[in-house]
């Protein structure tokens, strides 16, 4: 399957606007508009009864110790590990596009409650549920899309996995508020074909991405 979008190219930097926070001189971060990018998908084959989409941030530090530190940096070498940004299933198999900004448009404190996207599908919870846990201003179920806000001390670059599945799975066998381990554990054997595209994204004031 060919995944494309008209909000950044593969490989290329995720503008601002589809972030959680973009930098700021004063305060290091700020919240960010926090707009969905663009997705169109083609090449799904016969069978294909639905579409999963997932966003996912391969390069999450593994320690908190440095993570937004005065004077310190979150090395490159340091261990990396997964951090969800979106889950979407049940997509209808005649939609083969998202639009920018459809499916979350701010940043919404305590997240999101009912999500938009396209009729039928439902989004599962992002990692920010985690992130945010014990913030009484923040805490909360982020459900659908929040997008990249990565350490603004890290020293490695970011990259943001948008994979689409399809699947043969009219509605995937998952309760409310699922996460991405009960996601891959309702798509084992039901998956037909997968594409993606992958953009980049940073905070550190140091480093600069086209």
């Amino acid at each position: 399957m060919k995944v494309v979008s008209r909000s950044f190219r593969a490989n290329g930097r995720i503008p601002g606007r589809c972030a959680f926070a973009v930098k700021s001189p004063k305060t290091h971060v700020r919240l960010a508009d926090n707009r969905n990018p663009h997705l169109a998908w083609s090449g799904a084959p016969p069978g294909t009864r639905s579409f999963v989409v997932t966003c996912i941030d391969g390069d999450a530090p593994t320690r908190p110790d440095d993570v937004n530190q005065e004077g310190r940096q979150v090395p490159v070498d340091l261990p990396r590990a997964e951090f969800v940004h979106w889950l979407m299933v049940d997509i209808p198999v005649e939609v083969t596009e998202i639009a920018e900004g459809s499916c979350s448009a701010s940043v919404t404190a305590r997240g999101k409650t009912a999500p938009g996207g396209p009729d039928g599908a439902r989004q599962g919870l992002n990692d920010y549920t985690g992130w945010f846990a014990g913030d009484p201003e923040m805490e909360g179920r982020y459900l659908g899309y929040d997008g990249p806000c990565p350490p603004w001390n890290d020293a490695r670059v970011h990259h943001y996995r948008f994979e689409v599945y399809a699947t043969d799975l009219e509605r995937c066998e998952l309760g409310e508020a699922f996460t991405v381990a009960d996601l891959r554990q309702a798509l084992q054997g039901h998956i037909l074909a997968q594409g993606g595209i992958t953009g980049r994204y940073s905070l550190n004031p140091q480093i600069r991405l086209r």
